[in-house]
């Protein structure tokens, strides 16, 4: 099997490193490690490790801030590809933002700020990087990546370069084609308005209070745990059933806003997993509403399952 020949440490510019744990780098601070580590730094270094992959019979897994993760107790036997700091240049041409893909929205929003263009402020506080945020059409204060978007390049499994418009994305509440359809976002385009300066920059501090007033960012967690469900919202629901400050374990829905669950320190992915399997059960039963996991799942994660 192809999977069991021994993957090698370094190949065409590509240096692997192993065993890493994935606590370290997710916002949950939870998960074993992952068997190998690739630091992306250029489309050409992202085109080898899929290459290797391939040759080596591994899955993978595209991974950014790892905001919006969960790792799996077991870890993840495949490969990281990790779009970060070392892929994410931004480049600004008049109102439109090339970014990387391993661009922060947080270094996204401050150079449109910094160049007078608005659109953005409202995104600037989600801690995830550009792709992972067009991936799920990352969405806060009325803000949403759909709004800004205007196309992406992204790869094939077969290390192929192409381009999409965005009305080809799919793009809806929390949703995009690259759900359903392989593709490794590798930059994305965006187009912005002209304002004031100092009246984005306020927009933005008064966003960013306002999240630090309203959400627990003092502890570990993946930001909001539920999808909204049409119709309602899931920490309204949650606060209905009295489940603010229900524990598993390290695992915590959070007293300072239930549509988050929190580790308050040692909590495992299945603590957080079966936490939320019992926030689910009792929404249904109380409410009638379906409750939908929003942080994806890295690696196998046991039995319990949120869905």
């Amino acid at each position: 099997m192809e999977g069991s020949r021994s993957v090698p440490e370094q190949t065409d510019g590509l240096t692997l490193r192993t065993k890493i744990p994935l606590s370290e780098h997710t916002s949950f601070r939870i998960g074993g490690n992952a068997a190998y580590w690739a630091e992306i730094s250029s489309v050409p270094m992202l085109a080898a490790a899929l290459e290797l992959c391939r040759s080596y019979g591994l899955p993978y897994f595209v991974l950014g801030r790892g905001s919006n993760v969960l790792a799996a107790d077991e870890g993840y036997t495949g490969m990281i590809l990790h779009l970060g700091d070392a892929f994410s240049a931004v480049s600004l041409h008049g109102n439109t933002l090339v970014c990387e893909a391993g661009a922060s929205l947080a270094k996204t929003a401050k150079t449109a700020a910094q160049a007078g263009l608005t659109g953005m402020e409202g995104l600037s506080g989600i801690p995830g990087t550009i792709g992972g945020a067009l991936y799920m059409n990352a969405g806060a204060y009325g803000y949403e990546m759909k709004d800004i978007v205007t196309e992406c390049q992204y790869m094939d499994d077969a290390g192929g370069l192409h381009t999409l418009p965005a009305e080809t994305l799919a793009l809806s509440y929390r949703h995009s084609r690259f759900m359903e359809q392989p593709g490794i976002i590798t930059s994305v385009t965006l187009t912005l308005r002209p304002g004031d300066k100092d009246s984005i920059h306020a927009a933005m501090q008064e966003l960013l209070a306002r999240r630090s007033e309203k959400q627990p960012l003092q502890y570990p967690s993946a930001g909001s745990t539920f999808k909204r469900p049409a119709g309602s919202y899931a920490s309204l629901l949650i606060d209905q059933c009295g489940l603010r400050g229900m524990r598993v374990g390290g695992a915590q829905v959070s007293e300072k806003h239930a549509g988050f669950v929190i580790n308050t320190g040692g909590a495992t992915c299945r603590d957080v997993l079966t936490l939320c399997e019992k926030v689910r059960q009792t929404v249904k039963e109380q409410t009638g509403y379906t409750l939908e996991l929003e942080p994806v799942i890295l690696g196998k994660a046991g039995d319990t399952a949120c869905s």
